[in-house]
């Protein structure tokens, strides 16, 4: 199940957070507002899923050092930034501190949807991925140490019969295990094996 997403407003001029609410209100966002970096700071909880719009010059902690924050307390937030007094030295600096994206003011509404948008779509997918790598590793988890080992020398390319020999087991028995390893992996071929045993960095790409 895909998180609620919220997006956090933070500006220090009254006008402007209500604006930006109620704009992203009628989106269909859920939006909370903040009149400083600091006090958005203070009260972030360690997991969020969502999109900062927050305003580059503000007074304490600006927007760019907010991004640098976040990174440092490894929140993953993406960050739109805004800025009446932009420049491109501004911009480029916005992106390199690790900003998803920087718009001008006045804002354009569009501009902005599409960029919180574009974020969003990006976090969901970060979600979807690291969802299907930990549901990967729980199953690798049920395999047994034999399991293991032959899981490993499959992906690595040896036949049955090879295996069974540098196992000095029968290749009924390692046939057996493969598809218990199969059943427990829920994967379909050895393509796919293959492809998790990428994932689970077992196996060099």
């Amino acid at each position: 199940m895909t998180p609620a997403a919220t997006i956090f407003v933070i500006d220090d001029q009254e006008s402007v957070r209500h604006s930006l609410g109620e704009l992203l209100s009628v989106f269909g966002f859920a939006v909370e507002t903040f009149p400083s970096a600091d006090a958005f700071l203070a009260e972030l909880e360690a997991v969020r899923v969502g999109v900062v719009v927050a305003d580059v010059r503000m007074p304490g902690t600006d927007g760019i050092a907010l991004v640098r924050e976040l990174a440092r307390r490894g929140v993953r937030l993406p960050v739109v930034l805004i800025s009446g007094h932009a420049d491109v030295a501004m911009a480029v600096a916005a992106i390199k501190a690790g900003a998803d994206d920087f718009i001008e003011k006045p804002i354009d509404d569009t501009a902005l949807v599409a960029a919180i948008n574009r974020a969003l779509a990006r976090t969901f997918q970060e979600f979807a991925a690291q969802r299907s790598k930990e549901s990967l590793a729980v199953r690798f988890k049920r395999l047994t140490p034999r399991q293991i080992e032959i899981f490993d020398l499959v992906v690595e390319g040896y036949t049955s019969h090879a295996i069974a020999a540098k196992l000095a087991i029968s290749t009924r028995t390692v046939e057996s295990y493969r598809a218990e390893i199969m059943d427990k992996m829920e994967a379909e071929s050895v393509a796919v094996l293959v492809r998790q045993a990428i994932r689970l960095g077992r196996l060099a790409p």
